[in-house]
């Protein structure tokens, strides 16, 4: 779908999950349906920028689609001589002519649906991100398999195999009960998470961003944000997405090399994306428990709201860091933090936090870690120690743009007489 007219792309993924949900309602059948609206979705790319879209695009989709499940269930019951199961599974074929005003889909967002289902526990991460996109987000298989840097058939093997997961722990097309929601949704949240971060800084390959995966994952989130408007976290998340993409511009230069957040123009920040993503933590951290998205997002809003680099708050951000390694440890953080205490306290003091990593097996061969000591090392004037944990950090990363500007930055701290 990458060369069709833009506002017919962005038609065709906002359709996808609810003509995907019609037919999940109206046939069962998940993994088979999903198929089906792929094929639907692939016929309108080719269709509609020539014939022009249809008067009713979802009830055009809806109709294609049913009719590849259905021609695919009888061929598989045929071909297992099941043909008295194949009646029953089907319905007839006057059905598939344009549905009928009172065939209309039901006024229903199967979104959140389509979301819970894509990340049921049952899945890996990998899985759950690719499944979510191919049905939720209407990409195809190879437009996925590109922004992972993976061959097709590899992604298309994901995909089968996470539908086939799903249809092994009996998963329902309904909503989680209650008492499960909340942990389900942290697992949503998870995955549009993991996708904008892939988009945003990829963790391979030559390019630095995969615009459209980061565009994704905020299209995705607004869906959830504007059926679930009151949860602080689904807002924190947006407001995260949309204050670091506003900066999406500014962080490379025309030959694609990287500018670090200190360096960026700031007069080329999209401002329009972070008054909304001020607007929104701001409204978020009113209400409700503080969750870690929400405090990303306000550490991520003293950054933009900045004039330069030199005006950052950059107690605000220590006293935010603490508040987010208590309320969600991790090794990033731990990361993020020590950058933040070194501006406020020296970067021996970052350095020493940094040491509290030391034994932390998920970074031991992270390039991330070697990267924030280089940079501390730098500002602490040890110019050797910097450049060979420079050198190290560009070793251990496989994105080309990060690789280059940590080759770089080892290159221009000369050695000492």
């Amino acid at each position: 779908m990458g060369a069709m007219d833009g506002g017919i792309e962005d038609l065709l993924r906002e359709q996808a999950p609810q003509v995907l949900g019609a037919l999940v309602r109206r046939y069962g059948h998940f993994d088979a349906a999903e198929d089906a609206v792929q094929d639907a979705l692939l016929a309108a790319a080719v269709q509609w920028p020539d014939d022009g879209v249809p008067d009713n695009p979802r009830a055009w989709l809806i109709t294609v689609a049913s009719r590849r499940l259905t021609d695919q269930l009888r061929s598989e019951s045929a071909r297992r001589r099941r043909e008295e199961n194949a009646a029953a599974l089907t319905p007839s074929d006057g059905q598939f002519t344009a549905p009928p005003a009172d065939e209309q889909p039901p006024d229903t967002d199967d979104t959140l649906t389509l979301l819970f289902m894509c990340c049921h526990p049952s899945l890996s991460a990998p899985s759950q991100v690719a499944l979510t996109l191919r049905a939720v987000g209407g990409l195809t298989t190879t437009q996925i398999a590109r922004a992972f840097m993976v061959p097709e058939t590899t992604m298309g093997q994901r995909i089968s195999r996470a539908k086939q997961s799903i249809k092994t722990a009996g998963a329902r097309f309904d909503l989680p009960p209650e008492e499960d929601r909340a942990e389900r949704l942290r697992a949503v949240l998870h995955v549009l998470y993991l996708v904008f971060n892939e988009g945003y800084t990829a963790t391979s390959g030559a390019d630095l961003q995969h615009v459209e995966l980061a565009a994704e994952a905020i299209r995705l989130t607004r869906q959830v944000h504007r059926l679930l408007p009151r949860d602080g976290e689904v807002t924190g998340l947006l407001a995260l997405m949309l204050l670091t993409d506003a900066r999406r511009t500014a962080r490379t230069r025309p030959d694609g090399s990287l500018v670090p957040l200190a360096e960026q123009d700031r007069a080329s920040w999209d401002k329009a994306a972070i008054d909304e993503g001020v607007l929104l933590v701001t409204d978020a951290l009113r209400h409700g428990d503080l969750g870690p998205y929400q405090v990303q997002a306000a550490i991520a809003a003293v950054h933009d709201e900045a004039p330069a680099a030199d005006d950052t708050d950059w107690p605000q951000i220590v006293a935010l860091y603490e508040v987010l390694a208590r309320i969600a440890p991790n090794p990033m953080v731990t990361l993020n933090h020590a950058v933040a205490v070194a501006m406020v306290d020296g970067p021996e003091a970052g350095l020493a936090l940094l040491e509290t990593l030391a034994d932390d097996s998920r970074l031991a061969e992270h390039h991330r870690l070697e990267a924030v000591r280089a940079h501390l090392l730098e500002m602490a004037g040890d110019a050797a120690a910097a450049r060979a944990a420079y050198r190290l950090a560009a070793q251990r990363t496989t994105s080309l743009p990060e690789q280059r500007y940590l080759e770089d930055k080892a290159a221009r701290l000369t050695a000492p007489e």
